[in-house]
C-alpha cells in the first residue's frame, strides 16, 4: 500500500488548454508519492472525449451542469456563477476527502478561480496559484491591475517598457483584454487574477527560467514564484515517467491514425503542420486566405479545422486538395505530430501550450495571434526567442494569403529561415534541460517545494 506525503486537490479552470498543464504537474507530484485529486466540473467531466489518467478526479459544479460556459452565455457570467455556486460544493467535496485515509492538505487552483483561496484558508489549507500563460502576460496583467498599464486603444503606435522585459512592446503585443474595444469587464476578471496573491503560499507559472529570465527574476522580487514547466508529458522530455505519453484528458477526439499514417509517407521536415487549437474562431474571410496561403505556398500541410469550423473552408479548395498535397483533420495528436520527423514548421494561434510543445520539440513557428495572451506570446517568438516570424495583418485585421505564403516559405525553404530553424533547436535542447535533474525546474524552482 503506498504512503502518500500529502493530498493535494487541483482545481483548474474548465477548458482543455487550462486542464492539461495542471494534469501534467499532478503527474509529478503523484509520481513523488503525493495524492492527487482534480476537482472539474460535473458538465465537463460527462462531456469528456478521451479520459486516460491515473489521477482520481471528482466532480463539482459551476451552476451549469448540463451547458457548462455555452449554457452561461459569456467568460464574466461563467465566472461569476462559478465562484458563487463553486465555494459550496469545492467546500463539500474538501469536507468529504476529509475523511478519507489521506485528507487534503493543499489546494492548487487556477486563478481564474480566486474565490479559491479563500475556500483553502476557511479549511487551513496550503495554496497555490496555477498561472497556465507565460510570466510575460503575467507580468502585463500585474501591471495593470496595479495601475500602470492603462486601457490602449487600438491603434496606439507608442512603445511600452514593461519592468522586466528585455524589450519594449506595442499596443499590438498585449493581450487584446488590453485593448479598449474588449471592454473592462472583461479585463476586470483577468486582473482580478492577482487580487489575493498576498495570500497565497506559491505562485506555480508553466514557463522555465531560461525561458524568461528577466521577468521571473524581477516578479520573484514581488511573489514566491516558481517555474514548473513545460508541463508536456514526460516521454517527449526526461523520459522519466515512462507511462506518460499523452496528457490523458481531451474534449476532441484525435484522428491519431489517420495523420500518422499520412506523415508517415512524407520526406523528413517536408510538412506544415497548422493549427488554431480547442477554441479559437477564424472569420471566413481569414479561412479562405489561410487555405489559398496555404495550397500558394507549394508545400505539404496537415491542417486541423475543427467540425464546427470547417463549413467555413472554401469549397473548390477542399474539391482542389489531394491527399499527395495535404491533410485536414478534425483533431490530431498535436505531440506526436510537432515530434514527428516530416514536420518541418508549426502555423500555430500561439496559444501557450502550443508554443511550448512546439519548442519542446524543436519546431520553428509561423506566427497568428487571434486572441487574448496570444499577441504577446507571438512577440516573444519573433523578437525575443527568434524560433518563428509573425504573419502581419492588414488594416482589417486580416492575414492575407500573400503573406502567409511568404511566411512559410520564409521558415521552411529560405536562407533566412535558417537562424530560426537553429535557434529552435537550441531552445528544444534547453527546455529538456530545465526539467533534467540539476536543471532550473528541479533547483530554486523546483516542483518538490510544495510537497
Amino acid at each position: 500500500m503506498t504512503t502518500h506525503k500529502a493530498h493535494c486537490l487541483m482545481l483548474p479552470y474548465p477548458f482543455q488548454g487550462h486542464i492539461n498543464p495542471m494534469l501534467q504537474f499532478s503527474k509529478r507530484l503523484q509520481s513523488k508519492r503525493v495524492k492527487i485529486t482534480i476537482a472539474t466540473t460535473k458538465y465537463l467531466l460527462k462531456n469528456m472525449k478521451e479520459l486516460t489518467t491515473s489521477v482520481s478526479i471528482e466532480a463539482i459544479s459551476d451552476g451549469f451542469d448540463d451547458g457548462g460556459r455555452d449554457q452561461a452565455g459569456s467568460f464574466v457570467a461563467y465566472v461569476t456563477r462559478f465562484k458563487e455556486v463553486g465555494s459550496d460544493t469545492l467546500s463539500q467535496l474538501i469536507q468529504k476527502l476529509a475523511n478519507s485515509e489521506c485528507p487534503v492538505n493543499c489546494i492548487v487552483y487556477d486563478p481564474f478561480l480566486s474565490w479559491v483561496v479563500e475556500v483553502a484558508r476557511k479549511f487551513g489549507l496550503v495554496s497555490a496559484a496555477f498561472f497556465t500563460q507565460n510570466c510575460a502576460v503575467d507580468n502585463i496583467y500585474y501591471h495593470v491591475h496595479k495601475g500602470v498599464i492603462k486601457l490602449l486603444p487600438t491603434q496606439n503606435d507608442e512603445k511600452i517598457l514593461i519592468p522586466g522585459f528585455s524589450c519594449p512592446i506595442e499596443a499590438s503585443d498585449v493581450p487584446n483584454y488590453v485593448m479598449k474595444i474588449e471592454g473592462p469587464k472583461i479585463l476586470e476578471v483577468m486582473v482580478n487574477q492577482f487580487s489575493n496573491l498576498d495570500k497565497v503560499d506559491w505562485i506555480l507559472i508553466n514557463s522555465f527560467y531560461e525561458l524568461e529570465k528577466e521577468i521571473i527574476d524581477w516578479m520573484s522580487k514581488l511573489y514566491p514564484i516558481k517555474t514548473i514547466g513545460p508541463t508536456i508529458p514526460s516521454m517527449y522530455l526526461d523520459k522519466r515517467l515512462h507511462d506518460d505519453k499523452e496528457y490523458g484528458l481531451s474534449i476532441f477526439k484525435p484522428m491519431t491514425n489517420e495523420c500518422l499514417n499520412w506523415l508517415n509517407h512524407q520526406p523528413i521536415n517536408s510538412v506544415l503542420y497548422v493549427s488554431f487549437g480547442s477554441f479559437a474562431i477564424v472569420e471566413a474571410e481569414q479561412m479562405e486566405e489561410l487555405a489559398w496561403g496555404l495550397k500558394n505556398s507549394n508545400n505539404k500541410f496537415l491542417w486541423v479545422v475543427r467540425s464546427t469550423e470547417e463549413p467555413k473552408l472554401p469549397k473548390d479548395f477542399l474539391e482542389e486538395l489531394t491527399s499527395e498535397k495535404g491533410l485536414v483533420v478534425s483533431w490530431c495528436p498535436q505531440l506526436q505530430v510537432l515530434e514527428h520527423e516530416s514536420i518541418g514548421c508549426f502555423l500555430t494561434h500561439c496559444g501557450w501550450n502550443s508554443i511550448l510543445e512546439a519548442i519542446s520539440l524543436g519546431v520553428p513557428m509561423v506566427a497568428m495571434p487571434q486572441w487574448t495572451d496570444q499577441p504577446t506570446n507571438a512577440k516573444f517568438v519573433k523578437d525575443v526567442w527568434e524560433i518563428g516570424v509573425r504573419a502581419k495583418q492588414d488594416e482589417k485585421g486580416i492575414v492575407r494569403r500573400e503573406v502567409i505564403e511568404e511566411c512559410i516559405k520564409l521558415v521552411m525553404e529560405e536562407e533566412k529561415g535558417k537562424l530560426i530553424r537553429e535557434n529552435a533547436k537550441k531552445w528544444k535542447e534547453m527546455a529538456r534541460n530545465a526539467v533534467d535533474e540539476g536543471g532550473s525546474v528541479r533547483a530554486k524552482h523546483d516542483e518538490k517545494g510544495i510537497v
